[in-house]
């Protein structure tokens, strides 16, 4: 996978296209990423003893990883990634800039 957690990211497509937030969690085993602020739900919450209130709570949930894009740190522009290796390390480009990633 070529996101990962803290990575800003731009949605390509569905309902939230346009759109741009953090990454908060990866779920590699499903192709799946958390972003913030991105695909919210509603979630009908049961009191319990941590939850006294229950009731409808909005949480973000899972959006599949081919809908988002890397945005290039260096323009601010969505793009694609690549790797490389340099000093014997495997590290992330964009393909538009040729900068380094991390």
């Amino acid at each position: 996978m070529f996101i990962k957690t803290g990575d800003k990211v731009r949605v390509i497509s569905g309902k939230d296209k346009g759109k741009e937030g953090t990454v908060t969690k990866t779920l590699s085993a499903k192709n799946r990423v958390v972003v913030e602020g991105i695909n919210k739900i509603k979630k009908h919450q049961k009191a319990t003893q941590s939850t006294p209130q229950g009731g409808i709570i909005e949480k973000e949930a899972p959006i599949q990883v081919s809908n988002v894009m890397l945005i290039d740190p260096s323009n601010n522009e969505p793009t694609k990634v690549g790797f490389r290796v340099e000093d014997g390390n495997k590290v992330r480009f964009g393909k538009k800039s040729g900068k380094t990633i991390d």
